[in-house]
């Protein structure tokens, strides 16, 4: 991919990964359980780190942990955890590994109840995405009274690794809210009535 003249939140630099992630899937809604619980397990590894470096091992994360398949990372045992955390590919950090496994684990109970992470999680902005008019990034907000009370939810199911901060990041990234700066092409696109 080239970079192009579009005006684009600069957050996403030149790097032509980070520029594909923003233009093609960044703010974009997601209703899909498995890539919701796909970037819920992405974003709590990325905790501490940036995105870019997560984004660019997204496919190892893929093939590690079995296409975020739940129910097979729900049976994960020792020889697993340790088959992880002997992988370089991915950041191992055991006690990210435990919390990802330990959320499959916390989907598939949520799913036996009779619930989805769709509902869960979309409910905390009525269903539809928000979209917000920040013109400068330093006014995208990195917690909100939304994304506080999606981890309360989220850690009352079993779920772990999934703060304030990283359940802000976790609603940009799935189009809950779009926060492309109003000058960002993107803004316009995904603001436009369906």
């Amino acid at each position: 991919m080239t970079l192009d003249s579009q005006p684009r939140c600069a957050w996403c630099g030149t790097d032509p990964l980070y520029v594909a992630y923003h233009d093609l899937e960044w703010g974009v809604p997601v209703r899909d359980e498995q890539r919701l619980f796909e970037f819920l397990i992405l974003e709590g590894a990325q905790a501490g780190l940036s995105w870019l470096t997560i984004l660019r091992r997204r496919e190892q994360y893929r093939r590690a942990f079995q296409g975020f398949d739940a129910e097979r990372m729900a049976r994960y045992n020792a020889a697993d955890v340790a088959r992880l955390l002997a992988d370089a590919s991915i950041v191992r950090n055991r006690l990210k590994i435990d919390a990802a496994i330990g959320n499959a684990r916390a989907l598939l109970d949520l799913q036996q109840a009779g619930g989805t992470l769709v509902d869960t999680l979309w409910r905390h902005v009525d269903g539809k995405p928000r979209h917000n008019h920040w013109q400068q990034l330093d006014q995208v907000p990195a917690i909100t009274a939304e994304s506080q009370a999606m981890s309360r939810d989220l850690k009352s199911l079993g779920f772990r690794f999934v703060g304030p901060t990283i359940c802000y990041a976790l609603m940009q990234a799935t189009g809950m809210v779009n926060d492309h700066i109003t000058s960002c092409f993107r803004h316009r696109q995904l603001s436009a009535p369906g």
